[in-house]
């Protein structure tokens, strides 16, 4: 399932300058694409990845003061970006995706790990994989590992858990 700057607005709560994703290129289980309405228990969202782009540019707000003269993307921001990429997996879940109110609750973040410095120009691609998924189907507690590669190489990584509410 591609998604669109347009579809990703019309789907996550976020608008700029806090919105990290410009595309959602897949979301597919065993390298097998889904659609809306494809999984129908939270033993079915285990394993459901998500891979997202974002491009780096020159003129994100947040750059301007991190650093002047050395722009880099804080780490806030790319676990923000992965937590964005994340909430995709439910679209596979609901028989109309984009027609329900999303609410999502961070509730941590683990194993945070920045290798290598996020700076303007890089094409990113944000990969997340549903790890655990309890409770009740339209409103679970999901666990996500997540990663930020340019060019394939990994740039940071950690785990994200949310409830996800829809």
């Amino acid at each position: 399932m591609y998604l669109d700057k347009e579809k990703i607005i019309s789907f996550l709560p976020h608008r700029d300058p806090f919105l990290f994703l410009d595309s959602i290129e897949s979301i597919k289980k065993n390298d097998k694409e889904l659609k809306a309405g494809d999984i129908t228990t939270n033993n079915d969202t285990l394993g459901v990845e998500i891979e997202a782009n974002f491009h780096v540019r020159d003129d994100l707000q947040i750059l301007r003061g991190h650093f002047p003269g050395n722009p880099i993307l804080p780490g806030v921001v790319q676990v923000e970006m992965m937590a964005q990429a994340s909430c995709f997996a439910i679209t596979v879940r609901a028989a109309d995706p984009f027609n329900i109110n999303l609410d999502v609750a961070f509730m941590g973040i683990n194993n945070s790990k920045f290798r290598k410095p996020v700076v303007p120009g890089m094409n990113l691609k944000i990969k997340c994989i549903c790890t655990k998924c309890r409770g009740a189907f339209n409103n679970p507690i999901m666990s996500y590992d997540c990663k930020i590669f340019h060019e394939d190489i990994l740039m940071s990584e950690t785990t994200i858990l949310a409830m996800v509410k829809y």
